[in-house]
């Protein structure tokens, strides 16, 4: 019998395709709008693996407009109550239940003070959607394991569709149309070769950079808490410098190399890390000899971290399973976290 956390990962492309089968004009309303009065600053509000779809987010306004993004820390105004100049700026809240204080709140707190305010959240009907001006779902379909995947998935998609609608960038929104068919392919690949290497680790780095740096983060966060592996996540260019300290032979590393300017620096840590005796799984497309783990690729480079995701969420999956946990049910943790 399947897990919840399979099925539901498995489920993603079907979900991402209902995604954008809906909601068109919200978008391109809400596109025009902030084109019409651009934001003078924009902030991300998430925790979890949402935090890292808005990471995601950031990186890809950043890197393909230009578009400076802050993730913005929440107990600024839940404990510290800073008195922030609100005025004129974007604020992204992304969440699947929309019903932790700690997003709400400071929703509200841009809201009142003239900021334009967005939720990308699966219940729609929440808190969190009553809170923002501009609510867009995520279509993911009610998700029952504790571990998400199909919800995380879809946060990726719609960050990158409400990007692209702000900045009017067909392209991008005609690849996001045929993700649907990039996330099956991912689904199809055999990552089986990353599960013994990993079945008694105990702690691990996963490595990323640029707009896979929040892929690399979202699976650190998978491995503890379906796996109970202590895992890190560190960009190529940070590794380099403490943290290859802890590397010894044997040591467990999963590099992100998709394609894209970070993908030659990232092959090439790999290569080093090998070279000192870690034990490295390398993902990588097809054309790249060096891979253990084969990505699939997209209508655009952009969007290729988000089939990776696909793919790695089935290895992790079965890494849990290896390893005698129920990646369903992880100890001490619940699907929905209130936190301040």
């Amino acid at each position: 019998m399947n897990s919840l956390m399979l099925d539901e990962a498995r489920s993603a492309p079907e979900r991402v395709a209902a995604q954008f089968a809906a909601d068109g004009e919200r978008y391109a309303a809400l596109g025009a709008q902030l084109r019409d009065r651009p934001p003078a600053a924009a902030v991300t509000i998430a925790r979890g693996s949402s935090d890292h779809a808005a990471s995601y987010l950031a990186y890809l306004l950043m890197a393909r407009y230009g578009q400076l993004v802050t993730s913005l820390p929440m107990s600024l105004v839940t404990l510290y109550r800073a008195p922030l100049a609100t005025h004129g700026t974007l604020a992204v809240a992304i969440s699947q239940s929309g019903r932790s204080p700690d997003l709400i709140e400071p929703i509200e707190v841009f809201r009142r003070g003239g900021g334009t305010t967005v939720a990308l959240v699966n219940v729609a009907e929440s808190p969190l959607g009553a809170a923002a001006e501009w609510v867009l779902p995520l279509h993911a379909g009610a998700e029952r394991s504790v571990a998400a995947t199909k919800s995380f998935i879809c946060s990726l998609t719609a960050g990158a569709r409400l990007a692209a609608s702000w900045q009017d960038d067909r392209a991008l929104l005609d690849a996001l149309r045929e993700l649907p068919e990039a996330l099956g392919a991912a689904c199809a690949l055999d990552w089986s070769a990353g599960v013994e290497p990993l079945r008694g680790a105990e702690r691990m780095m996963v490595i990323g950079r640029g707009t896979g740096l929040a892929i690399a983060q979202e699976a650190a966060l998978k491995f503890k808490e379906t796996c109970a592996i202590q895992a890190e996540v560190f960009s190529s260019a940070e590794v380099q410098h403490g943290p290859m300290a802890l590397v010894e032979a044997g040591y467990p590393m999963l590099v992100f190399a998709p394609r894209g300017p970070a993908q030659a620096g990232l092959i090439k840590v790999a290569e080093e890390m090998r070279g000192r005796g870690a034990s490295v799984l390398l993902a990588a497309p097809a054309d790249v000899a060096e891979r253990q783990l084969t990505l699939a690729t997209s209508a655009s480079e952009d969007l290729d971290p988000i089939a990776a995701v696909q793919s790695f969420y089935l290895l992790v999956e079965a890494v849990a399973r290896a390893r005698g946990r129920d990646p369903d049910r992880p100890p001490h943790l619940n699907k929905v976290t209130s936190t301040l």
